[in-house]
């Protein structure tokens, strides 16, 4: 979801920034066009190998919803390996750093930025600056705000390549692993369906994460005959109408969903096409307004929560 986030930044500061670019592009850190755009790098690895037995799990897997208001922050462990989806908005930054830091969390292994909206990539900047990133994961599209400004700064201070992954390649999180779903295609005209979506498998367990990923991009990937059941899904963009199709519902027949979503937000999320959709399919629900910070453990066989899950009660009526 898009923040009402002020683009008329001061000239000093976008002075300052151009120059910053500049800096960065003769050292190699980003590529800027001749248009001022900037140029991604392009993850062409499909790691086909990356699957692994599941007789031969070890641990637990934990996925981490943490409550950072109307916004996203995902974190994902399996043994000593960790990834971050999203890391909140600007204003909770602070709330995603002191989260990872409680939970002794120091390397990263992946963090995805599932696009450049405030809600999903204000404390990116934080995380990049106060953690050891292996791969940063973005979607091959900028923006002129401030908050995405932050994010290649600190990246390139890092010496960070910004990592375009590309749809069907397949990475390894410790014992788990995660494909790349979406987005499918080079341009939309809403920002929000450039949001990476990720399909984690852990042992016999799957998770479907899908940004703010709109209903298009929803229909891309049924399109691509992908493989998208699972055990839970991250609803898409905070319970609003633009996602969660029921097609695309139908193909996941997950058993759980987990809402991110802020207690009486101004977007009226969850809206009630989804919470009815969701109760009509016998899904449980668990949302991060209600419930605050939502630990999923899975042993690659069963998953279960740290909390009882949540109603079905909705604020938009659409």
């Amino acid at each position: 979801m898009k923040k009402n986030e002020k683009n008329n930044i001061p000239n000093s500061i976008k002075i300052l920034f151009g120059i910053i670019v500049v800096a960065l592009a003769i050292f190699g850190k980003v590529i800027i066009n001749d248009d001022g755009t900037i140029d991604f790098i392009t993850d062409s690895s499909v790691n086909n190998n990356s699957f692994v037995d599941l007789e031969n799990l070890e641990g637990n897997l934990q996925v981490h919803f943490i409550d950072v208001g109307q916004a996203d922050g995902i974190l994902i462990t399996q043994g000593n390996h960790n990834m971050l989806i999203d890391a909140g908005t600007n204003e909770a930054a602070e709330i995603v750093v002191d989260y990872l830091n409680e939970n002794k969390i120091n390397d990263l292994d992946y963090v995805i930025g599932t696009h450049p909206h405030e809600d999903h990539i204000g404390g990116l900047d934080n995380i990049i600056k106060g953690f050891n990133i292996t791969t940063l994961f973005l979607p091959k599209v900028t923006s002129n705000t401030k908050t995405f400004k932050d994010v290649v700064k600190s990246a390139s201070n890092k010496n960070l390549k910004l990592t375009v992954p590309k749809v069907g390649s397949k990475y390894k999180l410790g014992k788990a692993t995660f494909e790349i779903l979406a987005p499918n295609s080079e341009s939309y005209d809403s920002i929000n369906n450039y949001s990476i979506v990720i399909k984690l498998t852990y042992g016999k367990n799957k998770f479907l994460f899908t940004g703010d990923a709109e209903t298009i991009s929803e229909n891309e990937i049924l399109s691509n005959g992908a493989d998208i059941r699972a055990d839970l899904l991250k609803v898409g963009h905070h319970g609003s109408y633009t996602s969660t199709s029921d097609n695309f519902l139908q193909a996941i027949n997950p058993k759980y969903a987990v809402i991110c979503v802020g207690k009486d937000n101004k977007y009226n999320h969850p809206v009630k096409s989804v919470m009815e959709r969701l109760k009509k399919n016998n899904i449980d629900v668990y949302r991060t307004d209600e419930l605050g910070n939502i630990i999923v453990t899975s042993d690659g066989e069963n998953i279960t929560f740290n909390v009882n899950k949540g109603t079905y009660n909705y604020i938009g009526t659409k």
